[in-house]
Parts: structure tokens; C-alpha cells; sequence
């Protein structure tokens, strides 16, 4: 069996923990799937990538709004789908060759198994074999979540891991799942030319929104999407390129394609865990400290498969500590989950940072809501917007941030200000009334929704 220092189980952000300041280090890396991670391969960077090319093709169909003569003849699909993998793919094949020419990493290609404690058996395409760790980053990631109705039905369907890839969009996709991930493509698809079909178990999409948010977009997309919402799935009939879905209610959707997007699941599942004496949450997080030490001496766990906030840029936070944690064993840092912002790419876009208002009211505590329209500054004018804003919570007596929520064009890089104020204790007046806001610019929303407090 052979022993390596420091074993990582996953390439994607995993793979970002190794830097040169372990090139000391005899070390492995471990990937089953995709190198590089859900992230480059089918998750947010593809999805952002064809979300641009959507908006693009929405500026063109909507360019009548500002008086201007243009026509849209095409989204060429195939043409689309090639250039943004072509790039992705090529980063995800430099990345591995770039560990293959470090002579202090081995790469193994296959799925790891722990077989007792910071021992694992690795079964590849040659063969299974036996390796060994001072250390293991256990990185593994998560999957798409497929419910029994779909699995049980044995007919085709994708998830977010396949659907970006395929030949040709669908004419009517039917989407099973109202949150994100379900909202951003089908933003891209209806763009492309699909009908679509969203059947969600709640009365509204993106449930776990601030609600003015969810209500608004819900209301919104309306127009744009067949919703089906308060509904469930119970079964899939059919066949390959014509099927029916039966919802709960005895109604049925027809379509020749079905996105199954109802969440995503830890793959800790599937690392015979127990072996190790590493310990799971009730839905299969793998349990860590506020270092990312797991239950079992000198092994560590990053992203998906353990954080409470599965995205892309706390995983990236996550693998700063491990890495700082596996060379500094007396001075240990920690990873802060508190004020992490979040984006949804879809029309419009939506942007999210701290607590909801029902969250406030759920934990009793005294709030001030501050709101600002888009239509209610030059820059709205300017875009005719008359359906974004800014919501922004704080503390009465202090001016604590407590949230901050954002739904319209660049949402996203919009709620960076609050971000930035909530994490280093800028109260909300100082941040209103202290620096110049450019006039006229979208950020005006922001100062207007702080002076909204009336702290």
C-alpha cells in the first residue's frame, strides 16, 4: 500500500487547497468524474455562460422598449453549446495536465473508498488500489437529487449535470423544481425557444428567498412559464421524447423533455465513511468544525459534501482553511459562514446577503425595512425598469446590517456594497451618508433603500 502525505478526494475546489507550499509533500489528488469539479463542468460557470448568451438574445427581442429597429433570427444552439464547453473543457485538460507534470502529485483517477481510518481503496478503470494518509481532504462534492417517480419510470430525463451538453433544446421542457437552479435554466431554455413547464411543490419559486423576492419574481415569470405550482410529481409515462407527467392533483403536463432539479445531495454516501469514523448530519453532511476537521484524526472536509452554504465561493473559502490548517496545526483558522452573499442568474437577476424579513420576525427580533424602486432613479429611467429594487434590514438602535435583498440588472455586483459593510461593521447610516454614490448609476437603488430606513 502506498503512503502519501496529504490525500484530497475531489478536483474541484479540492484540488485548490494544493499550492506550492506543499511541494515539499508527497501528495494525491483523487477524481472519479471531472477535474476541475462541478463548478467548470456543469454547474455555475457553464450556466453563467449561457445565461449571458440568453441576455444577449433577450436585449435583442426586447430592443423595440427603446425605440430600436433590431431582429432576433436565431439562438444557434449547438454553436452556443460548442463554444462554451470547448473553452471550459480545455481548462478542465489544462488543470489535469498541470498536476500531471508536478512530480510531487499523483493523480488517480477513480472513486475512493475509506477502508479504516485515513486508509482508502481507489477503484479505477486498471484495477483498485490501496493508499494511505498523514492527512485526507475529504472533497467530494454533491449530485443532483432524483426523486422516486422519475427514477422508478426508467425513462430518460436530465439534471443540471447533463442538460447544458444536450444536441438541440427541447420544444416543451417540463422542469420538476422551482429553486435556482430550476429558475436559471429555465431562463435559458425559454430564450433558446422552448416552452416550458415548472412544477413546484410550493405556492411560489425560489422558497427560500426573502419573501418580497419570491413573491415578485413568481409573479413575474408568470407571463413566460406553464406553472404548476403547489404540485407534485407521482409519476412519468410515456415515452423517450413524448412524456406525460402526473401531478398530485391528477393533471398531467406533456413534453418531450424532462429537467429534474429539486436540489442536490452530498456525496458522502458514497465514501463508505463509517470506515473512517467519520460522522454525517441527518442529511448526509459530513459533520465539521469551525476548522473543517471532521470526526476522524487528520482528515478535513471543504465544499458541498459538508458546508451549510453549498456554493461555489464558500467552498473556494473552505479550501483556504484546510489548506492554511493542514501546514499550521498551532494556528488554526476558521471559516465564517455568517454573511455569505448569493446570486440568481435568471430575468431578473437576484442577489441575497444575510437574513429574510420572515427570518427576522421568526427570530423576534427589532427590525427597520429600507425599500428603493429601479424606477425611482435616473438610471431606471434610462433601462425602464419598473420592476427592480432593493430591500435592505437593519438594526433600529445600532444600524446593523441584518440583510440585504436585490432583484433586477446586475443585482449581483449591486449588493457587493452591502456585503462589504455587513462584514466590517459599517452600520447602514454611515454607509448611506459617508461616501459619494455616482449619479446617475444603478447604484443610487442601494443609497436609496439605506436612506430608506430612516435611522
Amino acid at each position: 500500500m502506498r503512503h502519501h502525505d496529504v490525500v484530497v478526494i475531489g478536483a474541484g475546489s479540492g484540488n485548490a487547497v494544493i499550492g506550492d507550499s506543499f511541494a515539499d509533500l508527497d501528495v494525491a489528488i483523487v477524481e472519479e468524474r471531472w477535474f476541475g469539479g462541478t463548478c467548470l463542468n456543469a454547474g455555475c460557470i457553464p450556466s453563467k455562460m449561457l445565461a449571458y448568451t440568453a441576455h444577449v438574445a433577450r436585449t435583442v427581442r426586447e430592443a423595440d422598449t427603446y425605440d430600436v429597429d433590431a431582429e432576433l433570427r436565431a439562438v444557434r444552439w449547438r454553436a452556443v453549446r460548442d463554444r462554451v464547453f470547448a473553452r471550459l473543457d480545455a481548462e478542465r485538460d489544462e488543470g489535469r495536465t498541470g498536476r500531471d507534470q508536478q512530480d510531487w502529485v499523483t493523480v488517480y483517477e477513480g472513486r475512493a473508498r475509506f477502508t479504516g481510518p485515513r486508509t482508502l481503496r481507489i477503484d479505477r478503470a486498471d484495477g483498485a488500489v490501496g493508499v494511505s494518509a498523514g492527512q485526507i481532504v475529504v472533497a467530494a462534492g454533491g449530485r443532483p437529487l432524483v426523486p422516486g417517480p422519475v427514477l422508478d419510470a426508467g425513462l430518460p430525463y436530465e439534471t443540471s449535470d447533463t442538460i447544458m451538453r444536450i444536441d438541440a433544446p427541447p420544444r416543451h421542457l417540463a422542469v420538476l423544481g422551482g429553486g435556482y437552479i430550476a429558475a436559471e435554466l429555465a431562463d435559458v431554455f425559454a430564450e433558446t425557444g422552448s416552452s416550458v413547464t415548472i412544477i413546484e411543490k410550493e405556492q411560489h419559486l425560489l422558497g427560500p428567498q426573502d419573501e418580497t423576492v419570491r413573491g415578485r419574481f413568481t409573479d413575474l415569470v408568470r407571463s413566460r412559464y406553464d406553472l404548476r405550482l403547489g404540485r407534485e410529481l407521482t409519476a412519468v409515462g410515456g415515452r423517450p421524447g413524448a412524456l406525460r407527467l402526473t401531478l398530485d392533483d391528477g393533471s398531467t403536463v406533456e413534453a418531450d423533455m424532462l429537467l429534474v432539479a429539486v436540489g442536490r445531495v452530498p456525496n458522502s454516501d458514497r465514501l463508505s465513511l463509517e470506515a473512517a469514523g467519520i460522522a454525517t448530519h441527518d442529511d448526509g453532511r459530513v459533520v465539521v468544525d469551525a476548522h473543517q476537521r471532521t470526526t476522524a484524526e487528520g482528515v478535513f472536509a471543504l465544499g458541498d459534501i459538508c458546508s451549510p452554504v453549498p456554493l461555489k465561493h464558500v467552498a473556494n473559502r473552505e479550501a483556504q482553511v484546510v489548506a492554511h490548517n493542514l501546514r499550521n496545526p498551532d494556528d488554526l483558522i476558521a471559516a465564517d459562514h455568517e454573511l455569505v452573499p448569493s446570486a440568481v442568474f435568471t430575468r431578473p437577476q437576484i442577489a441575497s446577503m444575510g437574513l429574510t424579513e420572515q427570518e427576522c420576525r421568526d427570530r423576534g427580533l427589532d427590525y427597520r425595512t429600507g425599500m428603493a424602486g429601479y424606477g425611482d432613479i435616473a438610471y431606471g429611467w434610462a433601462m425602464e425598469n419598473t420592476t427592480g429594487f432593493c430591500k435592505v434590514l437593519a438594526e433600529p438602535g445600532t444600524g446593523r446590517l441584518l440583510g440585504a435583498h436585490l432583484m433586477g440588472e446586475q443585482a449581483p455586483t449591486l449588493i457587493q456594497p452591502l456585503v462589504l459593510a455587513a462584514t466590517l461593521g459599517i452600520d447602514a447610516t454611515t454607509l448611506a451618508k459617508s461616501p459619494y454614490w455616482i449619479h446617475p448609476a444603478l447604484t443610487e437603488v442601494v443609497e436609496n433603500a439605506l436612506l430608506g430606513l430612516g435611522l
